[in-house]
C-alpha cells in the first residue's frame, strides 16, 4: 500500500507540469484563432516553449525579436534607442506593411513636420507606441508585446491585422527596464521547484530587496520621464521624439487581486489635457471595452490612475499631444497566482489581455487615423499660436548658473524649445546681470513647458471639494501620487513669467555648459562653492590628487565677493600639471573659476588665516538592503555617485552592528524601516560612531534608529493631536501639546530662533 502510494504521488508531481500546460492549450501560437505565414518563427520554434508558459529573460526577448525582423525585413525594423547602465540593450520595433516600410523615411519627416505646427503634406500615418515593462517584476507585459509582433507579422486573410498594418504604424517597446527584468527573473528561476505555485507566500513571489521594479541605479523609471535622469529615459524620449507617435500606451501590472484597468482614467485631470484628446481616451476605451466583454474579462476605468502628474509616460506624452495611456494587468508575479476569491490567476492570462489591450488600441488608431493626426496636428498647432505667444519663462543665469543651464538643456531634451542670452538684460522689472534662458509658451511643445515651469499646477475645485468631504468622513485622498513637482524650484533656480521682447538664440540638445573663467593671476583658482556644477568640480578634483582649502567665512577681493565654503586650490600645494588638470576638468564640466593673484584680500580671512582649513575626500558609507526604501537609497547614492562623483559605500542593514564605523566619515541612513534590520546593537553602533565625531544623515523614518532605545542619540517626545487630550500610553509622557497656527505671523513666531 505504502509503495503503491508512493508510486502515484512520484506520478502526479512529474506530471504536474505537464498537466498545468495541457489544462491550458493554445489553439495556434496566437491567443486569436486564425491563419499564420508558416515562414514567420513562433516562439516555441525560437525560444523552445509556449507563448505564456515560462516568464522571458531580457536576452531570451532579444532573440525572439531579431528572429522575426530576419523572417520578416520588408515589414519590420528592429531598432536600438539605449543601453542599460549594466550594458543590456534596449529596442524597438517598428511594423507595418510593405508599402509603407518603404517610405518609412518619409512618413517620419511628416510626422515631424506635424509635430513642429506645420501642415501636413499627406505623407504621414498615425504612430501607435505600444511600451512594456518599465517596471522590471510586471512581467507579463514583455510576453504580450512578442505575442503582439508575432501575430501582426504572422497573420494571413486577418482583414484586422490587414487594416492596422495598412493605416498606421505600429511601434512596440517589449522592455523598458532589461535591468530590472533580469533581477526579477534570475530571483524567479532561482526560486523554481518542480511546480509552479500559486500561493502567495511561496517564495517565488516574494523578491529579494531591491526587487525588480527598479532598473540598476533603482530608480522608478516611471517617475523619470521629465527628469531623465536614467539612461533607460533619455533613450525612450529621444526615439519618441523621432516618431512622434499619436497614441502612447504603457503596460503595467498592479497588484494579483485586481482584475484589469484601461482607459478612461481617474479624475484629476492635468487642466494642460485638451477636451480633444479626452474624446479619443474614450473612443479606445470602449473598444478595449467591447473585446474584454467579448473574452469574458473583468475590467475597471475611472479610478485609481489619474492622468496629473507629467513625470508619467502616459501624462508627459499626453502633454505633447498624444493619447497617453496606463494599462494595468492583476500581476501573477510568477506563473500562478491564487487570488483572495479563490480563482487562480495564470501568467497566460496576463500576457493574453495585455494582448488584448494592445491589439484592440493599434485597431482603433488605425480605423480613426485622420481623427488621430488631426487632434495630434490641432494640439501641436493650437500650443504654436497660443494667445500667450508673447509670454516666456525666464530663468536667471546669475544664481545656481550650472543648475540653470543643466535644467534648460533637459528642456530641450524634451523637445521644448529653449532660448539663451548672455546679455545683461532688466526684463518685467528683474535684472538678469549674467543673462537668461527664456521658454517660450507659443510653441508645439508648450503645455508641457507650463505643466513643468508654473510654479503650481491647480488641482480641479470640484476634485478638490470631493478630497475635503473624504476628509471629513475619514476617508483617504484619491490622488495616485504625485502633486507638486515644478522644475525650477526643484532645480534651485528663479523662474518668472514674462510678456515683453524676448531675444536670444536657441539652447541645442547636448551643447556643453560653457565654463566661466573670470579673473586673473596665477596664485590660486577659486571655486564659488554655488552650485551642483561646483560641487562636483571640487569633488572631482580631489578624487585626482588636487589639494585644495575651504573658508568657514566670506572674504572680498577687489570688486569680487566670495561665499564662505569657496574652495581655494593653491599653486603651492599643487604643481603645474595638476592646476591644468583643474583647468580642464572645469572646462568639461562648465564650472566657474576665479584665478586669484595673491592671497591678498580687502575683507575676510588670508588664505594664511585658520578659517581655512584643508579639504579631504569623506569616506561615505550608506545603510543599504532589507528594510531600507530602495528608491530613497538609489536616488540618494545616485546623486552623490552620477552627479557628483563622489563614491558610496553601502553596507547591509544587518551588517551595521559589526562594522567598524570608525573607518567612515559619513553614513547614511536612507528612508523605509532601516531599524527592523539595523537591530538595538546597530542604533547602538550609530550612536557610538557619532559620539566619536562621525556624521550620520539619516532621510524619513531612518531617524528612527537615531531616536532608538532608552538612551537615544536624538531625544524627540511625542505630540497629542491639535484638540486631543486623552494620553493612551502613560508610560510615552510627557507629551507637548499642539498648537493651531493661524496665519504666517504666528508660523514665524513659533519657528523664530529665541537665542
Amino acid at each position: 500500500m505504502l509503495r503503491q502510494t508512493l508510486l502515484k504521488f512520484f506520478l502526479c508531481v512529474t506530471l504536474l507540469p505537464a498537466i498545468y500546460i495541457i489544462s491550458q492549450p493554445l489553439k495556434s501560437q496566437s491567443f486569436l484563432a486564425g491563419d499564420f505565414d508558416r515562414d514567420i518563427p513562433t516562439v516555441e520554434e525560437v525560444l523552445g516553449y509556449l507563448p505564456g508558459s515560462r516568464i522571458t529573460s531580457p536576452s531570451e526577448t532579444i532573440t525572439y525579436l531579431r528572429a522575426l525582423a530576419d523572417a520578416a525585413p520588408n515589414r519590420v525594423r528592429l531598432v536600438q534607442y539605449a543601453t542599460s547602465a549594466e550594458g543590456r540593450p534596449l529596442h524597438y520595433l517598428v511594423l507595418s506593411a510593405v508599402e509603407n516600410m518603404t517610405r518609412i523615411d518619409a512618413i517620419k519627416e511628416d510626422l515631424q513636420n506635424i509635430a513642429n505646427g506645420l501642415v501636413s503634406n499627406g505623407s504621414a500615418l498615425p504612430v501607435t507606441w505600444l511600451a512594456y515593462g518599465v517596471h522590471g517584476n510586471e512581467v507579463t507585459s514583455t510576453d504580450a508585446a512578442l505575442m503582439l509582433a508575432y501575430h501582426l507579422l504572422a497573420s494571413s486573410d486577418d482583414t484586422l491585422v490587414d487594416e492596422i498594418m495598412k493605416q498606421s504604424i505600429v511601434i512596440i517597446d517589449p522592455i523598458q527596464n532589461p535591468d530590472g527584468r533580469a533581477r526579477f527573473v534570475n530571483s524567479f528561476r532561482a526560486a523554481r521547484g518542480i511546480i509552479p505555485y500559486a500561493d502567495r507566500n511561496a517564495v517565488e513571489h516574494n523578491e529579494p530587496w531591491p526587487t525588480g521594479r527598479f532598473n540598476h541605479h533603482l530608480f522608478d523609471l516611471n517617475r523619470d520621464w521629465f527628469t531623465l535622469s536614467q539612461p533607460e529615459t533619455r533613450g525612450k524620449v529621444a526615439a519618441i521624439r523621432e516618431w512622434n507617435p499619436v497614441a502612447v500606451k504603457d503596460i503595467h501590472e498592479m497588484d494579483g487581486d485586481e482584475s484589469y484597468f484601461f482607459s478612461p482614467a481617474a479624475d484629476p485631470i492635468n487642466p494642460n489635457i485638451t477636451p480633444g484628446q479626452i474624446e479619443l481616451y474614450e473612443i479606445i476605451g470602449k473598444n478595449n471595452a467591447e473585446w474584454f466583454d467579448r473574452s469574458g474579462e473583468r475590467y475597471f476605468t475611472r479610478e485609481v490612475y489619474d492622468l496629473f502628474y507629467p513625470g508619467y509616460a502616459d501624462t508627459w506624452n499626453a502633454h505633447h499631444g498624444a493619447i497617453g495611456s496606463t494599462y494595468e494587468q492583476g500581476s501573477p508575479r510568477g506563473l500562478l497566482w491564487e487570488r483572495k476569491d479563490g480563482t487562480t490567476l495564470t501568467y497566460r492570462d496576463g500576457v493574453r489581455n495585455h494582448f488584448i489591450a494592445s491589439l484592440s488600441t493599434a485597431e482603433v488608431v488605425a480605423r480613426n487615423a485622420n481623427r488621430f493626426l488631426h487632434q495630434y496636428s490641432q494640439f501641436r498647432r493650437e500650443s504654436s499660436l497660443s494667445s500667450t505667444n508673447r509670454q516666456f519663462y525666464l530663468i536667471d543665469l546669475g544664481q545656481r548658473r550650472w543648475n540653470a543651464e543643466t535644467l534648460g538643456r533637459r528642456l530641450v531634451s524634451q523637445g521644448i524649445s529653449v532660448l539663451r542670452s548672455p546679455e545683461a538684460s532688466e526684463l518685467c522689472g528683474n535684472t538678469y546681470p549674467a543673462g537668461y534662458l527664456a521658454v517660450p509658451l507659443a510653441q508645439p511643445a508648450g503645455r508641457l513647458a507650463k505643466s513643468l515651469l508654473d510654479k503650481d499646477t491647480p488641482l480641479p475645485s470640484d476634485f478638490m471639494d470631493q478630497q475635503e468631504r473624504r476628509r471629513d468622513q475619514g476617508l483617504p485622498h484619491e490622488l495616485y501620487d504625485v502633486s507638486a513637482w515644478s522644475v525650477g524650484m526643484m532645480s534651485g533656480v528663479d523662474v518668472t513669467l514674462c510678456e515683453e521682447n524676448i531675444s536670444g538664440y536657441p539652447l541645442f540638445e547636448g551643447s556643453p555648459i560653457t565654463p566661466l573663467f573670470e579673473g586673473s593671476g596665477d596664485f590660486a583658482l577659486a571655486v564659488p562653492w554655488t552650485d551642483s556644477g561646483q560641487a562636483r568640480l571640487t569633488i572631482l578634483a580631489h578624487r585626482e590628487g588636487i589639494t585644495g582649502w575651504s573658508t568657514k567665512d566670506s572674504f572680498e577681493v577687489g570688486s569680487l565677493s566670495f561665499p564662505r565654503g569657496t574652495v581655494v586650490f593653491d599653486t603651492a600645494s599643487n604643481d603645474a600639471f595638476k592646476m591644468q588638470r583643474l583647468r580642464d576638468l572645469a572646462k568639461e564640466i562648465g564650472a566657474h573659476t576665479i584665478a586669484l593673484s595673491s592671497s591678498r584680500v580687502h575683507s575676510g580671512p588670508n588664505f594664511g588665516s585658520s578659517a581655512f582649513a584643508r579639504l579631504t575626500l569623506p569616506n561615505v558609507a550608506m545603510v543599504w538592503g532589507e528594510g531600507v526604501s530602495p528608491t530613497s537609497a538609489g536616488s540618494l547614492r545616485f546623486v552623490l555617485e552620477q552627479r557628483l562623483g563622489l563614491p558610496v559605500m553601502p553596507i547591509r542593514a544587518n551588517m551595521i552592528q559589526r562594522v567598524d564605523l570608525s573607518a567612515y566619515d559619513v553614513l547614511i541612513i536612507p528612508d523605509g524601516n532601516p531599524l527592523a534590520s539595523i537591530g538595538e546593537n546597530g542604533a547602538v553602533a550609530i550612536k557610538e560612531f557619532v559620539t566619536a565625531g562621525g556624521v550620520a544623515v539619516a532621510i524619513g523614518a531612518g531617524l528612527d534608529s537615531l531616536t532608538f532605545g532608552e538612551k537615544p542619540l536624538i531625544n524627540v517626545r511625542k505630540e497629542l493631536a491639535l484638540g486631543s487630550t486623552q494620553i493612551q500610553d502613560p508610560s510615552e509622557a510627557p507629551f507637548a501639546t499642539a498648537l493651531e497656527i493661524e496665519n504666517e505671523d504666528q508660523y514665524f513666531s513659533a519657528i523664530r530662533n529665541e537665542n
